[in-house]
């Protein structure tokens, strides 16, 4: 005597090749497919053990100069060290919290290197909004102006 149950069941997996197991993978499969569309909408952003961190730091064409980033708010200091003397220390590139009222992601904020070496382009990941920042041994020179909001 038959068992009709199986057999619908043989003729399900039928239509994937036969082999049982591989149809459960290909089943896996469209389904997983199927809730990355599901929560493709979502805005979570992707985060990784490198964007996590609330400060980063990014190094300048100049060997004795890096700019300090906070990547929730977007604020940034020019940070310059030394060996020999006694010429250590910070100044404020920028102060203003650039994701004020947004919502707090470490990683956020990022900075990419421009041909430019006293240039750099501030990117919101989450948003795009992005600003051209400036570093300069002298105040006059250095500043952050809005490029795309």
């Amino acid at each position: 005597m038959r068992n009709s149950y199986m057999d619908s069941g043989k003729r399900f997996f039928g239509i994937f090749g036969g082999n049982m197991i591989k149809s459960y993978k290909c089943i896996f499969g469209i389904i997983l497919i199927g809730f990355q569309f599901l929560f493709a909408g979502c805005n979570i952003p992707p985060v990784n053990a490198a964007s996590a961190a609330k400060y980063d730091l990014f190094e300048t064409q100049n060997m004795w100069t890096f700019i300090l980033l906070d990547t929730v708010t977007g604020r940034m200091w020019q940070i310059q060290y030394d060996v020999q003397g006694d010429n250590r220390g910070g100044v404020e590139l920028n102060t203003q919290d650039l994701a004020s009222g947004k919502q707090i992601i470490p990683g956020r904020f990022t900075l990419h290197k421009t041909t430019n070496m006293y240039n750099f382009i501030l990117l919101d990941q989450i948003d795009g909004d992005t600003w051209q920042v400036q570093w300069s041994i002298e105040k006059e020179n250095r500043g952050v102006l809005p490029i795309f909001q």
